[in-house]
């Protein structure tokens, strides 16, 4: 295994490599490829072709179902694309009171601009954290490699520290193990854990593997808890550590290799 990890270059596997060659070979999703620049999401990519953003070879694209190939010029509103750079992966300790989008009609702060400075490269989030929620978010600048990770079935256990306010009681935590429906939604097994209770606050530690849309404070809320604090300290193989309150911090390649092409089984 070790010295199949010496083998990765700074960029991809030899497997993903052999993949990427015979794709092209072949021509590749047009959503894909625009993804993959790390211009956008591949969703992202979907609807400007849609809205007639997206030129192939001078040609207005309208469908999705196009594939390209590394000779077609790709316009995206009316700028080339540019080349796929090396993918990169980030962890960021996002600060609470930060919107994880790239503009707010309301004017609100974003880690978009936060981090401007900070990075040189466009870089697309793999999930999202609310404006209230802090801790680890994983950023790429890869936006096929982002749709990956963030899909439930990929699995990856999320961990969360969760300040409630009330008193918990740990059967009802229990419960949660067999996954809980709530206003026709299910969401599926969540292993709760009180740490401490603090007069009317109590810490708890979830862990979930979906992470549907503010998971943790409906399921929280339906129990009779109000979340006033909510951190995100470990995605899958990566956690926040020693990381702090707005820094961000370049996985090595190798690391970063590793964790993706062989991961570990989790506990």
């Amino acid at each position: 295994m070790k010295k199949t990890c010496k083998k990765i270059n700074s960029k991809l596997s030899e497997n993903m490599k052999s993949e990427i060659r015979m794709s092209v070979s072949k021509g590749e999703r047009i959503a894909k490829v625009i993804a993959r620049s790390g211009f956008c999401s591949r969703r992202e990519a979907e609807r400007l072709i849609i809205n007639g953003k997206v030129k192939v070879n001078n040609k207005t694209l309208l469908e999705c179902a196009v594939n390209v190939s590394l000779k077609d010029q790709i316009e995206v509103n009316d700028q080339p694309l540019q080349k796929q750079l090396a993918t990169k992966l980030w962890l960021y300790n996002k600060q609470r009171g930060y919107l994880v989008t790239n503009y707010d009609p309301k004017g609100r702060p974003t880690i978009f601009e936060q981090l401007k400075e900070k990075l040189d490269y466009r870089f697309i989030t793999v999930g999202r954290l609310d404006m209230d929620s802090e801790g680890l978010l994983l950023l790429t600048n890869d936006g096929d490699l982002a749709r990956k990770l963030e899909l439930p079935s990929t699995g990856w256990l999320r961990k969360y520290r969760v300040r409630v306010h009330g008193y918990v009681v740990k059967k009802e935590l229990d419960l949660l193990k067999n996954g809980i429906t709530i206003g026709g939604i299910r969401y599926g097994k969540i292993d709760a854990k009180l740490d401490k209770q603090q007069g009317s606050n109590a810490w708890l530690t979830l862990g979930i593997r979906e992470g549907k849309n503010r998971e943790v404070r409906k399921v929280m809320n339906h129990l009779g808890y109000k979340v006033n604090r909510l951190i995100r300290v470990s995605f899958g193989p990566f956690q926040i550590k020693n990381l702090t309150s707005g820094e961000i911090k370049e996985v090595k390649n190798k690391l970063f290799h590793d964790k993706l092409y062989f991961p570990k089984q989790e506990k």
